[in-house]
Formats: C-alpha cells, sequence, structure tokens
C-alpha cells in the first residue's frame, strides 16, 4: 500500500495506553486458536522466507509458486499466470456465497536496514533491467502468509461454512496496476467465480493487537505517471548552446505544487509526490532528457483532473518558456491507478462483530479519517454488479518499540515504506486468526 498517511497523535498515544488485547473467546474460538496455534511454526518460516526472497511488481515468480503449491496441497482448485503471476485458488463447499480474499505478493525498491536474521540484503532486477535493492516494506510478505495460514484453517474447518472460497495472490500492488491486470486477463472468463463479497487485510504500523475496520471511504484515489522533458543535450560549460532538461524538470517539481496550494479546494486533500528525478550521467554533460516520477493522491474526481490537467499545462509552460520545438513538448504516460476505496458498511459491521471474539471491540479503530494511502485491491469487484467489499488495517508493531517510539515523541516505530519497517512475528498467527474468523462470519447468512 503506497504511502499510508500517518493518523493523529492523539490517537496514537490512546492506542498505545489501552490495555487487554484479546477479546472474549467462546469454544468455537478456541477451536480456531488450536488450529493456528499448531501452524504458527510453519507459518512463521513462510513469512521468514518469503520476506528473505522479495520480488518485484510482475516479477513475483518465486511467491506465486509458493501460493500455488500451497493452496494446490489444500484441495483448491489452483490457476496461475493471471494478470503475469497473479494466482487464484477455488474452494467449494456447498451451497452459498462466493466470498474473494485477496492478498497482495510485491515488494518495495527499498534497501532493508533492519537487523532481522532474515533481512533481504540481494539486488534484484526491475523491469527495466537495471539491479535495484528490494524489501517487504509494506508487509506483502505477512499479507500473503496470512493468506495461506487462512486457507489451511478455513479447510480444516470446513464443516463451519457453505459457499465457495476464493483466494488470490494479487501482482504489482505498489505498481497500481495488478488488480486491473488480472481482470483484463479475463480472470472471471476463465473459471473464476464473480465475489458476492471481497475481504483483505493490510499491515499497518500501530502495535499488535490493535486493528481499524471502518466504513466508507478509507483511502485515497491514486495515479502513477511518468513525465519527461526533453532539451538539447551539450557540453556543461556552454549551457547557452544547449537546452537543460534538468532546469526543466527542478522547475516543474516546484510548480507542481502550486497546483495543490492553489488550485485544490483547501478543504480537500490531495498531494502530488514526485518520487524520482533520473537525469544525465556525467558531471560536465546536460543531458537530452529528464525523467519526473510521480504520484497523485485524491478523493474526488473533480480534484484528480485538476490535478492532471495542471501537470500538463505545467509541462508545456515550462516548454514554451525554453524555446523549444513542438517535436520536444515533454510527454506525458499514465501507469497505473486506483479509485477511492469505500469499504461497506453492512460487511463492515457484520466482520466488526464476529472480530469481538478475537480483539476487544475498544482495540477496533473504526472512525479514524480516511488516509492518503492507496489500494488496487477493490479493483478486483469494482467492475462487478455487487462492489461489495471490506479491507481492514491490521497493526504489526512490536509493542515495546511502539512505547519506545511514544516516549521519544515519534507517531509510530516506522512506517509503511521505510527501510525499518518490521512485521513482529506475534501478527503473524493473529492475522490468520483475524482472517479466518471475518470469513466464516461472511459466509453465514
Amino acid at each position: 500500500m503506497k504511502q499510508h498517511q500517518t493518523f493523529s497523535l492523539v490517537l496514537f498515544i490512546f492506542l498505545i495506553k489501552i490495555t487487554g488485547v484479546f477479546g472474549q473467546s467462546n469454544s468455537s474460538n478456541q477451536d480456531l486458536n488450536k488450529i493456528v496455534d499448531t501452524d504458527t511454526e510453519r507459518l512463521v518460516g513462510m513469512f521468514e522466507d518469503i520476506h528473505s526472497n522479495p520480488e518485484l511488481g510482475f516479477m513475483e515468480v518465486r511467491t506465486a509458486a509458493i501460493v500455488a503449491k500451497e493452496l494446490k496441497a489444500l484441495g483448491f482448485e489452483v490457476k496461475t499466470g493471471i494478470g503475469k503471476t497473479g494466482v487464484v485458488g477455488i474452494l467449494k463447499n456447498g451451497n452459498g456465497p462466493v466470498v474473494m480474499y485477496r492478498a497482495d505478493m510485491d515488494c518495495n525498491s527499498v534497501q532493508e536496514t533492519t537487523v532481522i536474521a532474515y533481512a533481504n540484503n540481494k539486488l534484484v532486477k526491475n523491469r527495466a533491467g537495471e539491479d535495484v535493492p528490494a524489501m517487504h516494506a509494506c508487509g506483502h510478505d505477512a499479507h500473503t502468509t496470512w493468506m495461506l495460514g487462512v486457507a489451511k484453517a478455513m479447510v480444516v474447518l470446513k464443516k463451519s461454512w457453505s459457499g465457495t472460497l476464493v483466494m488470490v495472490g494479487q501482482p504489482a500492488e505498489e505498481l497500481g496496476e495488478g488488480a486491473e491486470a488480472m481482470i483484463n486477463d479475463k480472470m472471471y472468463e476463465k473459471g473464476v467465480p464473480i465475489p458476492d463479497y471481497l475481504f483483505g487485510m493490510h499491515t499497518a504500523p500501530f502495535p499488535v493487537g490493535i486493528i481499524s475496520n471502518g466504513s466508507g471511504k478509507r483511502m485515497a484515489g491514486m495515479d502513477i505517471l511518468d513525465v519527461t522533458f526533453y532539451g538539447i543535450g551539450g557540453h556543461g560549460s556552454s549551457p547557452h548552446v544547449a537546452k537543460d532538461p534538468i532546469l526543466m524538470g527542478a522547475a516543474a517539481v516546484i510548480e507542481y505544487q502550486t497546483i495543490i496550494s492553489r488550485g485544490i479546494d483547501p478543504q480537500n486533500a490531495a498531494v502530488i509526490t514526485v518520487g524520482s528525478f533520473q537525469s544525465g550521467i556525467d558531471n560536465n554533460v546536460i543531458p537530452g532528457s529528464a525523467l519526473l516520477k510521480l504520484n497523485l493522491r485524491w478523493f474526488n474526481e473533480q480534484d484528480r483532473n485538476v490535478m492532471i490537467n495542471g501537470i500538463k499545462r505545467i509541462n508545456e509552460s515550462i516548454a514554451f518558456a525554453y524555446d523549444l520545438p513542438k517535436e520536444l513538448y515533454p510527454t506525458l504516460t499514465m501507469k497505473g491507478m486506483a479509485f477511492p476505496l469505500v469499504n461497506n458498511e453492512v460487511m463492515v459491521n457484520k466482520v466488526n462483530k464476529a472480530l469481538e471474539a478475537v480483539i476487544a471491540p475498544d482495540k477496533n479503530i473504526k472512525n479514524i479519517p480516511a488516509v492518503m494511502g492507496s489500494e488496487d485491491f477493490h479493483h478486483l469487484v469494482i467492475h462487478n454488479p455487487k462492489p461489495i467489499y471490506d479491507y481492514m488495517l491490521v497493526g504489526i508493531a512490536n509493542k515495546e518499540a511502539s512505547e519506545k517510539a511514544t516516549k521519544e515523541g515519534k507517531m509510530f516505530p516506522f512506517f509503511n515504506h521505510n527501510s525499518n519497517f518490521e512485521v513482529d512475528l506475534s501478527a503473524i498467527p493473529l492475522g490468520v486468526t483475524l482472517g479466518t474468523t471475518a470469513l466464516l462470519e461472511i459466509f453465514k447468512k
């Protein structure tokens, strides 16, 4: 999930101070706890293995193979290669609703700085063939492990539910392209049942035992786009006979922010981030082009259009100011995108009631503001007749590390996409319990 927005410091202090993580157990919950406890050692080993071998979007070959192998062993009908590296497992268990559970599998291009024994220090090839660092800095390794743990628990508990369970290992969430890639690859025309309900969970940097499952708008819409400025290369000593694209790009980076400060209603939330500026190699050479990689966040399409159109106008105005011919005007390439994520209220309330057997009600922070982070999770169903879904945030930070961060005046010990992002191992079995509990409830009429 991209750039999770921080919650308020007041909320975080509240999260840290409240005690008593778990809710009241009943007999069925005790059965589930026993199943998960028995499977924890395997799950932790699987998580550490996936963490040690991260794979970038649309390159999750090894991870997808693990998902496919595990689901086949559990008796799921497995379909692979959907949306390039996507995996779907289908388990029919009598009459009832079709419930889909989704986990994303890709990692980030981040150099890991944790000191855990299973940290990754290997470089990987990106889609451009470049060697780059790789790290599960957003918890997709936990997401994948949770899904496989939930799949096993649901098989063991087959007598407790009826319907069709669909497990989705999705590629390329970080690119904002994976869900749509699976849809565009005609997933639902290749035998994958159209779900009545979609459920998923995402790691969040608050302490283990705290969750957030609220209804309505939960995450912002998002666009990923590239802007390339073209110039005329030359010697660094003779800039007057060149057209410097680095200066053009630098001007654009600053000017883009005026779209937010002067083009968007101050009461609306929107973000333009330039995450990468790539140009040139040598100290004394003015290059011929400069590449800016942009990321937009928004909650309504009017603001989205203001940002995209504003970026285009700024690009062209800079080219005009540098007296470039039309053929050297900047290009804009739209890549991944996602609409705002809006949880279904009825589904959320139903799931939350069941989760009280696992997490005490006051540990489920339902009413936090929507975050500026984005997801393409819901794109698996938003084109369907029944786009009903619930996406929940699950705390994965070590409790002691969280308390230490609070004493130091920090909101969290780390954030998603940080190089020191670390999933506490106690969050692995807890996530499986939460996910299984949610699915069992969703299958009930």
